[in-house]
């Protein structure tokens, strides 16, 4: 197997890291709401577990409300009390059939705490990053030393794993920078 052979196999895996703390990044709170801050809610309904989203229409008539309107009124009092478990700092209101809630403006603590989170998130990301590498790396290694590759091959594999993860950090990086501007707007 090819250096390059190798490298391509991981940048899949690198793609799948690189999506998850896309997705996670969207569930932190902004100044502005979004029907994925609440989706992913778990709500226990008659005794089985369900994300929110498969149980009712998620809208933002403006950017400090999120109205939840349930498929059946009967999940109402289920989807009010997984909200207020969630810890998302929301207050919920019914409202005959629909669940409003509002967003309280962050605090400058809110703020720096958020930017914490990201920044644990992004981290998180470039150890699972490094690990690819490194198990790309020993795999490059392998087989210079059962002489399949020979050891200008194996330096250039280095060379190009390296740039390789230098591109999914600057990605890391460029979600991050979006991020934080988010939650100082």
């Amino acid at each position: 197997m090819t250096h390059q052979e190798i490298i391509d196999q991981i940048k899949p895996e690198l793609d799948k890291v690189v999506s998850f703390l896309e997705k996670e990044v969207q569930k932190i709170r902004t100044g502005r709401v979004s029907p994925v801050l609440v989706e992913d809610v778990v709500v226990d309904c008659f005794g089985q577990k369900f994300p929110l989203k498969q149980l009712s229409a998620i809208s933002c008539p403006n950017s400090h409300q999120i109205v939840i309107q349930p498929w059946d009124k009967s999940y109402i009092e289920s989807i009010e009390k997984a909200i207020l478990q969630s810890g998302l700092g929301m207050s919920a209101a019914v409202d005959k059939d629909v669940i409003r809630l509002s967003l309280p403006s962050l605090t400058e603590e809110h703020r720096k705490n958020l930017l914490r989170i990201l920044s644990e998130k992004q981290e998180e990301t470039r150890r699972t990053i490094r690990h690819w590498r490194e198990e790309a790396w020993n795999r490059i290694q392998k087989e210079f030393k059962e002489k399949k590759i020979r050891e200008d091959d194996k330096f250039r594999g280095k060379d190009k794993l390296q740039e390789l993860v230098d591109k999914y950090h600057e990605k890391i990086d460029e979600i991050g920078e979006r991020k934080k501007k988010e939650i100082m707007e």
